[in-house]
């Protein structure tokens, strides 16, 4: 495994600044937003692609600090029902894949996104239950006649710029935000597709990461590092279907926190065996949103924790057997 780090914790400074950072920390890569939701802070296609000059110039960087790139991000809607916001998050990716093509990178991380409840629609429109009917045939229609035919064509472009690995965030609000859906769109897309597992997502909906880890063993293609809290009283009084604003964290039944301050190091300990069960030996990417901390301090105690649960060497031979 490789401790890496998501970069818009550090979007407010340069590149060199941010890998500078990280090399003190002893992180050994980093994932780097290039478009969609992380934003372009350092890493700006519009720049560099076409740009071999500007190109060699981030890859020197990254190798003066001893950083190397665990994957490319563009979180964003690509499936939007509102055409002009949707075809800006494809472009989005179109660039990220040629991003990945330009440096090497087989992995890129986004979101599967959410289409409207009809060709009518203008907003996105997550079903979370299947009765009355209608819901029923609000899914029928994002995933037969909207996801499944994107990101079939999506993929293919995907694959023509060097990408092997689709890791999709399963996060509520889209079409994919657990294990099952995961899988429904890996069967209907093919292998290309896989989870950037990222637990905080999981835990506020009441799954258990370790479970659902096993049931992706050879799906999951990255790990994103991040907590989340539950606030017992106001979940058990209100679910964990929350929409008040983040800031308001007194009152959530939920809130997303530095590893460590969500769930303790045993369970911690047990999700890194489990990716190693499954075979993922890749990047560990911290993802700091923890509305509690400044940046800097829930991004350096995430490391320290980390350092402690990590598995970073090669199993070695059961000489004992």
């Amino acid at each position: 495994m490789k401790l890496s780090v998501f970069s818009p914790v550090f979007n407010d400074v340069s590149l060199e600044e941010m890998l500078k950072k990280l090399h003190e920390l002893g992180v050994q890569a980093v994932e780097l937003g290039c478009g969609g939701y992380p934003g372009t802070a350092h890493i700006k296609p519009d720049e560099l692609l076409g740009n071999q000059e500007k190109i060699d110039e981030v890859k020197a960087l990254l190798k003066k600090y001893e950083i190397e790139i665990s994957a490319f991000s563009c979180h964003g809607n690509a499936v939007h029902p509102d055409k002009e916001i949707a075809a800006s998050y494809h472009k989005d990716f179109e660039n990220a894949c040629a991003l990945c093509e330009a440096f090497g990178i087989d992995t890129l991380v986004t979101f599967s996104g959410c289409p409207g409840g009809s060709k009518d629609d203008k907003m996105p429109n997550w079903v979370t239950c299947r009765w009355p009917n209608e819901y029923g045939e609000v899914l029928e229609y994002q995933w037969n006649e909207v996801l499944i035919p994107y990101w079939k064509k999506a993929a293919e472009y995907a694959k023509s710029k060097g990408v092997k690995k689709i890791a999709f965030e399963m996060h509520p609000g889209f079409c994919v935000y657990n294990p099952a859906t995961l899988l429904r769109l890996r069967e209907a897309v093919g292998d290309i597709i896989g989870a950037n597992f990222d637990p905080s997502h999981l835990f506020w909906q009441g799954i258990d990461p370790v479970y659902a880890i096993r049931s992706l063993e050879g799906a999951i293609y990255h790990f994103h590092a991040k907590d989340t809290k539950i606030d017992d009283i106001n979940c058990k009084t209100n679910g964990v279907l929350d929409t008040r604003p983040y800031g308001d964290e007194i009152h959530r039944s939920w809130i997303f926190r530095s590893v460590g301050y969500g769930h303790d190091y045993q369970l911690w300990k047990d999700i890194m065996s489990t990716l190693r069960l499954v075979g993922y030996d890749g990047a560990i990417s911290i993802e700091h949103e923890d509305s509690l901390m400044s940046p800097m301090e829930g991004l350096t105690k995430a490391v320290e924790f980390l350092k402690e649960v990590m598995i970073f060497e090669k199993k070695g031979e059961m000489w004992w057997v």
